[in-house]
Protein backbone atom coordinates (compact mmCIF):
# COMPACT_ATOMS: atom_id res chain seq x y z
CA UNK A 1 0.00 0.00 0.00
CA UNK A 2 3.23 2.27 0.88
CA UNK A 3 4.15 1.89 -2.71
CA UNK A 4 1.09 2.45 -4.17
CA UNK A 5 0.67 5.72 -2.32
CA UNK A 6 4.24 7.31 -3.05
CA UNK A 7 3.56 6.48 -6.70
CA UNK A 8 0.48 8.46 -6.53
CA UNK A 9 2.12 11.39 -4.50
CA UNK A 10 5.55 10.96 -7.43
CA UNK A 11 3.32 11.19 -10.50
CA UNK A 12 0.72 13.74 -9.23
CA UNK A 13 3.53 16.54 -8.21
CA UNK A 14 4.84 15.67 -12.23
CA UNK A 15 1.76 15.99 -13.87
CA UNK A 16 0.97 19.51 -11.69
CA UNK A 17 3.83 20.66 -12.89
CA UNK A 18 5.29 22.75 -16.26
CA UNK A 19 5.57 19.47 -18.92
CA UNK A 20 5.60 19.12 -22.50
CA UNK A 21 3.85 16.15 -24.82
CA UNK A 22 7.33 14.46 -24.71
CA UNK A 23 7.53 14.13 -21.02
CA UNK A 24 3.74 13.31 -20.91
CA UNK A 25 4.73 10.84 -23.13
CA UNK A 26 7.35 9.59 -21.20
CA UNK A 27 5.40 9.41 -17.84
CA UNK A 28 2.62 7.29 -19.79
CA UNK A 29 5.56 4.67 -20.18
CA UNK A 30 7.08 4.99 -17.01
CA UNK A 31 3.68 4.45 -15.25
CA UNK A 32 2.29 1.97 -17.93
CA UNK A 33 5.05 0.41 -20.15
CA UNK A 34 5.89 -2.95 -19.95
CA UNK A 35 7.94 -2.76 -17.04
CA UNK A 36 6.31 0.56 -15.79
CA UNK A 37 5.82 0.90 -12.14
CA UNK A 38 1.97 0.02 -12.28
CA UNK A 39 2.54 -2.74 -14.91
CA UNK A 40 5.41 -3.81 -11.73
CA UNK A 41 2.18 -3.50 -9.48
CA UNK A 42 -0.02 -6.23 -11.11
CA UNK A 43 2.25 -8.95 -11.47
CA UNK A 44 2.89 -8.77 -7.61
CA UNK A 45 -0.54 -9.28 -6.67
CA UNK A 46 0.09 -13.02 -6.82
CA UNK A 47 2.37 -13.02 -3.90
CA UNK A 48 0.81 -10.39 -1.66
CA UNK A 49 -1.10 -12.31 0.99
CA UNK A 50 -4.77 -13.92 0.34
CA UNK A 51 -6.17 -11.82 2.91
CA UNK A 52 -4.89 -8.47 1.78
CA UNK A 53 -4.84 -9.23 -2.26
CA UNK A 54 -8.61 -8.22 -2.91
CA UNK A 55 -7.94 -4.88 -1.63
CA UNK A 56 -4.83 -4.47 -3.08
CA UNK A 57 -6.15 -5.02 -6.55
CA UNK A 58 -8.89 -2.52 -6.06
CA UNK A 59 -6.72 0.01 -4.48
CA UNK A 60 -4.31 -0.57 -7.79
CA UNK A 61 -7.02 -0.74 -10.19
CA UNK A 62 -8.54 2.88 -9.09
CA UNK A 63 -4.96 4.28 -9.29
CA UNK A 64 -4.48 2.95 -12.36
CA UNK A 65 -7.55 4.70 -13.90
CA UNK A 66 -6.68 8.03 -12.09
CA UNK A 67 -3.39 8.27 -13.62
CA UNK A 68 -4.63 7.59 -16.53
CA UNK A 69 -7.41 9.82 -16.47
CA UNK A 70 -5.05 12.59 -15.81
CA UNK A 71 -2.34 11.95 -18.30
CA UNK A 72 -5.13 12.32 -21.05
CA UNK A 73 -6.98 15.55 -19.25
CA UNK A 74 -2.97 16.77 -19.30
CA UNK A 75 -2.84 15.37 -22.89
CA UNK A 76 -5.84 17.01 -24.26
CA UNK A 77 -4.93 20.40 -22.47
CA UNK A 78 -1.59 20.52 -24.00
CA UNK A 79 -2.42 19.80 -27.34
CA UNK A 80 -5.26 22.46 -27.30
CA UNK A 81 -2.23 24.85 -26.40
CA UNK A 82 -0.33 24.09 -28.84
CA UNK A 83 -2.92 24.48 -31.73
CA UNK A 84 -4.13 28.00 -30.28
CA UNK A 85 -0.46 28.88 -30.27
CA UNK A 86 -0.05 27.82 -33.86
CA UNK A 87 -3.46 29.61 -34.77
CA UNK A 88 -2.13 32.86 -33.12
CA UNK A 89 1.14 33.03 -35.13
CA UNK A 90 -0.51 31.49 -38.44
CA UNK A 91 -3.19 33.57 -38.53
CA UNK A 92 -4.84 35.31 -41.61
CA UNK A 93 -7.12 38.28 -41.76
CA UNK A 94 -9.70 37.11 -44.67
CA UNK A 95 -11.05 40.54 -44.87
CA UNK A 96 -6.91 41.52 -46.27
CA UNK A 97 -6.18 41.53 -49.81
CA UNK A 98 -4.29 39.02 -51.38
CA UNK A 99 -0.32 39.56 -49.93
CA UNK A 100 1.63 40.26 -52.66
CA UNK A 101 -1.77 42.57 -53.95
CA UNK A 102 -3.03 41.17 -57.12
CA UNK A 103 -6.10 42.30 -58.22
CA UNK A 104 -9.08 40.16 -59.44
CA UNK A 105 -9.97 39.65 -63.24
CA UNK A 106 -13.35 39.54 -64.86
CA UNK A 107 -14.17 36.53 -66.51
CA UNK A 108 -14.27 36.33 -70.60
CA UNK A 109 -17.91 35.20 -70.54
CA UNK A 110 -18.61 38.18 -68.10
CA UNK A 111 -16.82 40.83 -70.14
CA UNK A 112 -18.50 38.98 -72.80
CA UNK A 113 -22.07 39.50 -71.78
CA UNK A 114 -21.28 43.07 -71.30
CA UNK A 115 -20.17 43.57 -74.38
CA UNK A 116 -23.28 42.13 -75.94
CA UNK A 117 -25.66 43.67 -73.64
CA UNK A 118 -24.29 47.54 -74.66
CA UNK A 119 -23.84 47.15 -78.44
CA UNK A 120 -27.85 46.00 -78.46
CA UNK A 121 -28.03 48.25 -75.56
CA UNK A 122 -27.25 51.14 -78.49
CA UNK A 123 -30.51 49.90 -80.92
CA UNK A 124 -33.08 49.89 -78.36
CA UNK A 125 -33.13 46.00 -76.91
CA UNK A 126 -33.59 45.79 -73.08
CA UNK A 127 -32.26 43.00 -70.78
CA UNK A 128 -34.86 40.55 -69.72
CA UNK A 129 -33.78 37.53 -67.54
CA UNK A 130 -35.67 34.36 -66.09
CA UNK A 131 -35.30 30.86 -64.01
CA UNK A 132 -32.25 28.46 -64.76
CA UNK A 133 -35.31 25.86 -63.69
CA UNK A 134 -38.34 25.71 -65.88
CA UNK A 135 -41.34 24.46 -67.01
CA UNK A 136 -41.77 21.72 -70.01
CA UNK A 137 -44.28 24.41 -71.48
CA UNK A 138 -42.15 27.85 -71.39
CA UNK A 139 -38.86 25.96 -72.63
CA UNK A 140 -41.32 23.35 -75.14
CA UNK A 141 -45.06 23.22 -75.74
CA UNK A 142 -45.19 27.53 -75.74
CA UNK A 143 -42.14 27.72 -78.66
CA UNK A 144 -44.14 25.51 -80.60
CA UNK A 145 -41.73 22.29 -80.05
CA UNK A 146 -43.87 18.72 -80.68
CA UNK A 147 -43.72 16.10 -78.49
CA UNK A 148 -41.81 14.16 -80.47
CA UNK A 149 -38.86 16.65 -81.32
CA UNK A 150 -35.31 15.02 -80.12
CA UNK A 151 -34.38 18.31 -77.89
CA UNK A 152 -36.93 16.81 -75.58
CA UNK A 153 -35.06 13.75 -75.42
CA UNK A 154 -33.55 12.80 -72.19
CA UNK A 155 -29.95 12.65 -74.23
CA UNK A 156 -30.29 16.59 -74.44
CA UNK A 157 -32.11 17.60 -71.83
CA UNK A 158 -31.86 17.36 -67.94
CA UNK A 159 -34.96 16.42 -66.15
CA UNK A 160 -35.77 17.11 -62.68
CA UNK A 161 -38.84 14.89 -62.62
CA UNK A 162 -40.36 11.59 -63.34
CA UNK A 163 -43.01 13.56 -65.33
CA UNK A 164 -40.71 15.80 -67.23
CA UNK A 165 -42.36 18.84 -66.10
CA UNK A 166 -39.56 20.24 -64.47
CA UNK A 167 -36.09 20.91 -66.33
CA UNK A 168 -32.78 22.74 -66.74
CA UNK A 169 -33.48 25.24 -69.47
CA UNK A 170 -32.04 23.86 -72.81
CA UNK A 171 -32.32 27.55 -74.36
CA UNK A 172 -32.79 31.18 -73.14
CA UNK A 173 -36.03 31.21 -75.32
CA UNK A 174 -38.57 30.46 -72.36
CA UNK A 175 -37.53 34.53 -70.98
CA UNK A 176 -39.04 35.01 -74.24
CA UNK A 177 -42.37 33.79 -73.31
CA UNK A 178 -42.19 35.04 -69.97
CA UNK A 179 -41.83 38.50 -71.17
CA UNK A 180 -44.61 38.32 -74.04
CA UNK A 181 -46.96 36.78 -71.43
CA UNK A 182 -46.45 39.58 -68.64
CA UNK A 183 -46.51 42.36 -71.24
CA UNK A 184 -47.90 43.63 -73.97
CA UNK A 185 -46.28 44.29 -77.56
CA UNK A 186 -43.92 45.76 -79.04
CA UNK A 187 -41.81 43.81 -77.34
CA UNK A 188 -36.95 44.47 -78.05
CA UNK A 189 -35.27 42.50 -75.39
CA UNK A 190 -32.32 40.21 -75.07
CA UNK A 191 -32.25 37.69 -72.29
CA UNK A 192 -28.62 36.09 -71.60
CA UNK A 193 -27.85 33.45 -69.02
CA UNK A 194 -26.63 29.85 -68.22
CA UNK A 195 -28.57 26.85 -70.42
CA UNK A 196 -28.10 23.09 -69.87
CA UNK A 197 -27.57 20.42 -72.37
CA UNK A 198 -26.07 16.75 -72.18
CA UNK A 199 -23.31 17.33 -74.05
CA UNK A 200 -19.60 17.94 -73.04
CA UNK A 201 -16.11 17.98 -75.46
CA UNK A 202 -13.72 20.17 -76.41
CA UNK A 203 -16.90 22.48 -77.77
CA UNK A 204 -19.13 21.92 -75.91
CA UNK A 205 -20.23 21.88 -72.62
CA UNK A 206 -23.30 21.17 -70.18
CA UNK A 207 -23.66 24.32 -68.68
CA UNK A 208 -22.99 27.14 -71.14
CA UNK A 209 -23.99 30.91 -71.71
CA UNK A 210 -26.90 31.80 -74.85
CA UNK A 211 -28.58 34.96 -75.77
CA UNK A 212 -31.37 34.95 -76.98
CA UNK A 213 -33.26 38.39 -78.77
CA UNK A 214 -36.53 38.96 -79.88
CA UNK A 215 -37.95 41.53 -81.68
CA UNK A 216 -41.83 42.00 -81.73
CA UNK A 217 -43.70 44.81 -83.78
CA UNK A 218 -45.46 45.80 -86.60
CA UNK A 219 -44.24 45.22 -90.13
CA UNK A 220 -41.40 43.63 -88.81
CA UNK A 221 -39.72 41.52 -91.50
CA UNK A 222 -36.24 39.74 -91.97
CA UNK A 223 -34.49 42.97 -93.82
CA UNK A 224 -34.81 44.45 -89.73
CA UNK A 225 -33.18 40.78 -88.74
CA UNK A 226 -30.36 40.97 -90.96
CA UNK A 227 -29.63 44.91 -90.11
CA UNK A 228 -29.91 43.92 -86.81
CA UNK A 229 -27.48 40.93 -87.09
CA UNK A 230 -24.96 43.00 -89.25
CA UNK A 231 -24.57 45.84 -86.52
CA UNK A 232 -24.08 43.63 -83.91
CA UNK A 233 -21.17 40.90 -85.61
CA UNK A 234 -19.46 44.24 -86.66
CA UNK A 235 -19.30 46.08 -83.44
CA UNK A 236 -18.84 42.90 -81.61
CA UNK A 237 -15.80 42.20 -83.74
CA UNK A 238 -14.97 45.82 -84.27
CA UNK A 239 -14.26 45.52 -87.96
CA UNK A 240 -16.12 47.85 -90.57
CA UNK A 241 -16.79 45.18 -93.11
CA UNK A 242 -18.45 41.64 -92.39
CA UNK A 243 -19.06 39.08 -94.95
CA UNK A 244 -22.37 37.54 -93.87
CA UNK A 245 -24.71 34.85 -95.60
CA UNK A 246 -28.21 33.26 -94.43
CA UNK A 247 -28.10 29.28 -94.57
CA UNK A 248 -32.29 27.95 -94.88
CA UNK A 249 -32.63 25.94 -91.63
CA UNK A 250 -35.23 24.91 -89.16
CA UNK A 251 -36.15 25.52 -86.04
CA UNK A 252 -39.56 25.09 -84.29
CA UNK A 253 -40.44 28.51 -83.15
CA UNK A 254 -39.50 30.71 -85.97
CA UNK A 255 -40.35 30.03 -89.82
CA UNK A 256 -38.06 31.12 -92.19
CA UNK A 257 -35.10 29.70 -90.02
CA UNK A 258 -31.84 30.48 -90.76
CA UNK A 259 -28.32 29.64 -89.84
CA UNK A 260 -26.08 32.91 -90.17
CA UNK A 261 -22.42 32.16 -91.63
CA UNK A 262 -19.70 34.91 -91.07
CA UNK A 263 -16.66 35.36 -93.56
CA UNK A 264 -13.09 34.48 -92.04
CA UNK A 265 -9.43 33.60 -92.97
CA UNK A 266 -6.80 32.42 -91.25
CA UNK A 267 -3.68 34.45 -90.66
CA UNK A 268 -0.31 33.64 -88.89
CA UNK A 269 -2.47 30.99 -87.28
CA UNK A 270 -5.43 33.07 -86.16
CA UNK A 271 -8.73 33.80 -87.11
CA UNK A 272 -9.76 37.01 -88.82
CA UNK A 273 -13.36 37.99 -88.82
CA UNK A 274 -14.66 40.23 -91.37
CA UNK A 275 -14.16 38.79 -94.82
CA UNK A 276 -12.14 35.85 -96.57
CA UNK A 277 -12.63 32.40 -98.39
CA UNK A 278 -13.91 30.46 -95.01
CA UNK A 279 -17.26 30.51 -93.62
CA UNK A 280 -17.65 30.28 -90.22
CA UNK A 281 -21.33 29.54 -88.91
CA UNK A 282 -22.06 31.97 -85.64
CA UNK A 283 -25.88 31.68 -84.52
CA UNK A 284 -29.34 30.81 -85.42
CA UNK A 285 -32.02 33.14 -86.69
CA UNK A 286 -35.60 33.34 -87.91
CA UNK A 287 -39.29 35.06 -87.91
CA UNK A 288 -41.21 34.31 -85.13
CA UNK A 289 -43.71 31.42 -85.47
CA UNK A 290 -46.92 32.38 -85.66
CA UNK A 291 -48.21 29.62 -83.36
CA UNK A 292 -45.50 31.31 -80.89
CA UNK A 293 -47.41 34.29 -80.72
CA UNK A 294 -50.75 32.59 -80.41
CA UNK A 295 -49.51 30.71 -77.60
CA UNK A 296 -48.61 33.85 -75.50
CA UNK A 297 -51.83 35.90 -77.30
CA UNK A 298 -50.43 38.24 -79.48
CA UNK A 299 -52.42 38.41 -82.71
CA UNK A 300 -50.03 37.29 -85.78
CA UNK A 301 -52.21 38.94 -87.98
CA UNK A 302 -51.10 42.32 -86.26
CA UNK A 303 -47.43 41.38 -84.87
CA UNK A 304 -44.76 39.83 -86.22
CA UNK A 305 -40.89 39.91 -85.31
CA UNK A 306 -37.48 37.97 -85.47
CA UNK A 307 -35.34 35.95 -82.82
CA UNK A 308 -31.91 35.14 -82.44
CA UNK A 309 -30.45 32.61 -80.41
CA UNK A 310 -26.27 33.17 -79.76
CA UNK A 311 -24.02 30.84 -78.16
CA UNK A 312 -21.88 33.54 -75.64
CA UNK A 313 -19.01 30.93 -75.07
CA UNK A 314 -18.11 30.48 -78.53
CA UNK A 315 -18.03 34.24 -79.78
CA UNK A 316 -15.90 34.86 -76.66
CA UNK A 317 -13.32 31.58 -78.12
CA UNK A 318 -13.38 33.40 -81.40
CA UNK A 319 -12.99 36.89 -80.58
CA UNK A 320 -10.05 36.22 -77.85
CA UNK A 321 -8.45 33.10 -79.43
CA UNK A 322 -9.59 30.61 -76.86
CA UNK A 323 -9.31 27.35 -78.17
CA UNK A 324 -11.07 25.02 -75.46
CA UNK A 325 -14.23 25.64 -74.03
CA UNK A 326 -13.63 23.18 -70.82
CA UNK A 327 -11.24 25.76 -70.13
CA UNK A 328 -14.09 28.46 -69.15
CA UNK A 329 -15.08 26.29 -66.18
CA UNK A 330 -11.84 24.74 -65.01
CA UNK A 331 -11.10 27.57 -62.09
CA UNK A 332 -7.78 27.81 -63.51
CA UNK A 333 -6.58 31.30 -61.83
CA UNK A 334 -3.34 31.50 -64.41
CA UNK A 335 -5.86 30.97 -67.44
CA UNK A 336 -7.90 33.82 -65.80
CA UNK A 337 -4.95 36.03 -65.47
CA UNK A 338 -4.04 35.85 -69.11
CA UNK A 339 -7.89 36.15 -70.23
CA UNK A 340 -9.28 38.10 -68.01
CA UNK A 341 -10.33 41.35 -68.16
CA UNK A 342 -9.74 44.68 -65.34
CA UNK A 343 -12.73 45.07 -63.23
CA UNK A 344 -12.63 48.43 -64.26
CA UNK A 345 -12.56 48.53 -67.94
CA UNK A 346 -16.18 48.36 -68.80
CA UNK A 347 -17.34 47.91 -72.27
CA UNK A 348 -19.35 50.24 -74.27
CA UNK A 349 -19.61 51.49 -77.37
CA UNK A 350 -18.01 54.69 -76.94
CA UNK A 351 -15.02 53.65 -75.12
CA UNK A 352 -14.40 50.22 -76.74
CA UNK A 353 -15.63 46.94 -75.74
CA UNK A 354 -12.52 45.25 -75.41
CA UNK A 355 -9.63 47.37 -74.45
Amino acid sequence: MHDLKKIKDEFLTKLKGKVNLSEINQIKSDLFGKNGLISSQFKKIGIIEVSKRKKFASDLNFLKDELQSLINLKIKELENIEINEKLEKEKIDITLPERPFVRGRIHPVSQTIDEISSIFSEIGFSVEEGPDVENEYNNFTALNTPDNHPARDMHDTFYLDEKKQKLLRTHTSPVQIRTMLKDKPPFKIIAPGRTYRSDSDQTHSPMFHQVEGLHIDTNINMGHLKGCLSYFIKEFFEVKKIKMRFRPSHFPFTEPSAEVDIGYEIKDGKIIIGEGDKWLEILGCGMVHPNVLRNVKVDPAKYQGYAFGIGIDRLAMLKYGINDLRAFFDCDYRWLNHFGFDPLDVPSNYRGLSR
